[in-house]
């Protein structure tokens, strides 16, 4: 198929709007912590995404779109360092195969980053690199393999991952690959450092202006990480792009409202929070729903996500930023609600429960979202247990008393001048 210059175009915006979730995420996180670890954790941000990026190039394209090796893993060679994909004129939809590889190399950063939450203020910056690296190799790329390869999508005879092709459970934009995943990998390595210095404490965000920033630049790279999942400017690209804002209202406003009745307030954090927890219960489901769906939806992911985050208090495991209250949780309401909203109407053209599909996708969506949650939450675990035990994952009570950005970087967030 020759060249489409229109979904060209439209892919390459969307690129922009993925990447500009990197430094969105990075405010959003970097505003919640202490303003002695706000450089650090924006840094782990960036650090995640440089070195998935080259792994990508290298080998992690090809493990996740390469010919399936039962289902489970792509070829590591077959397209390694992406030489023969530059030399060939192959397209997907229309779209030149290098601007599906880096559009689908973002979401591999963005997943990877986004389990620095959880970690906050006590991980080493080196244990955390090492532990981006080696997650990405042994988890994202085989789940992300498992979700998003398509039989045929790379080259005619291709064959894909289990859960696109033989469990046929629907997941548009990454709510197992990205959110389930990156969910149960923080809870598993938070469980690993421990609790911080800190614990049982009011944690204050040092910026929340700039935790809300974050939230808006992420809102806004949403609709390229939800709309370029559908790989064309049309009409699923537009239906799934109104999802998205309504259900992330639809969040936002639940999460408020449920922290006024419990807490007797309304926090910026917490309306921050809620437009995530839109953004990650909807990232499945954008393509199934209908827009009151996907209100019905975000609500319903907004109301259970502020008491998903007080978990951490009842099950004594210190998940610094939510992750898991906010990705893990969320991911799983957004995947499991389309076993239950799910349109034909809609681009993916399964019905739900309350649709007259029976039960037959919600199995599936439970499955899917069991399988990745067991087997990030395994690894990930193993992998820190690793990292604790060779290099140490955790800096020491003294560095963590001063801050990492003071003892590891050398440099503060602020400049503050006496007057």
């Amino acid at each position: 198929m020759d060249v489409d210059t229109g979904t060209t175009a439209f892919m390459l915006c969307c690129i922009i709007g993925l990447t500009l979730m990197i430094p969105g995420l990075a405010l959003f996180y970097g505003g919640m912590v202490s303003v002695k670890s706000s450089t650090n954790m924006m840094m782990m941000t960036f650090g995640a995404c440089a070195i998935v990026g080259v792994l990508w190039v290298l080998f992690g394209f090809s493990m996740t779109f390469g010919t399936s090796y039962g289902g489970f893993l792509g070829s590591i060679t077959e397209f390694a360092g992406m030489k023969d994909l530059l030399e060939s004129n192959t397209t997907i939809a229309g779209l030149p195969i290098t601007l599906f590889a880096l559009f689908q190399a973002l979401f591999a950063a963005i997943t990877v980053a986004l389990i620095s939450g959880a970690v906050a203020d006590r991980m080493k910056f080196g244990a955390w690199m090492v532990f981006a690296a080696v997650w990405a190799v042994l988890v994202y790329f085989p789940v992300a393999h498992w979700v998003f390869a398509f039989d045929g999508v790379v080259t005619e005879d291709s064959v894909g991952g289990w859960i696109a092709n033989k469990l046929a459970a629907i997941d548009f934009a990454g709510g197992t690959a990205v959110h389930i995943n990156a969910g149960a990998a923080a809870l598993a390595v938070a469980i690993v450092l421990g609790k911080s210095a800190g614990w049982g404490q009011l944690r204050k965000p040092h910026n929340v202006p700039l935790t809300l920033l974050g939230a808006g630049l992420l809102w806004a790279g949403w609709y390229a990480f939800n709309g370029g999942s559908a790989l064309a400017a049309g009409n699923s690209a537009s239906i799934v792009m109104v999802t998205t804002f309504v259900a992330t209202c639809a969040a936002t406003l639940a999460w408020i409202a449920v922290e006024k009745i419990k807490d007797g307030h309304v926090t910026g954090v917490g309306a921050a929070s809620g437009a995530i927890t839109g953004l990650v219960a909807i990232t499945p489901a954008c393509g199934s729903v209908t827009p009151v769906g996907a209100i019905i939806l975000g609500a319903i992911a907004g109301a259970v996500c502020v008491y998903a985050v007080g978990l951490k208090e009842r099950f004594g495991y210190d998940d610094s930023l939510d992750v898991v209250g906010v990705h893990l949780v969320g991911g799983v309401v957004g995947t499991l609600l389309i076993g239950f909203l799910a349109s034909e109407s809609m681009p993916n053209g399964i019905n739900g429960l309350f649709y007259g599909g029976g039960f037959d996708q919600l199995w599936r969506q439970a499955v899917a979202a069991g399988a990745v949650m067991i087997y990030s939450f395994v690894v990930a675990g193993i992998i820190a247990l690793a990292i604790k035990m060779t290099m140490g994952i955790r800096i020491s009570p003294d560095e963590e008393e001063k801050g990492i950005d003071a003892t590891f970087h050398r440099e503060a967030s602020y400049e503050l001048q006496p007057a």
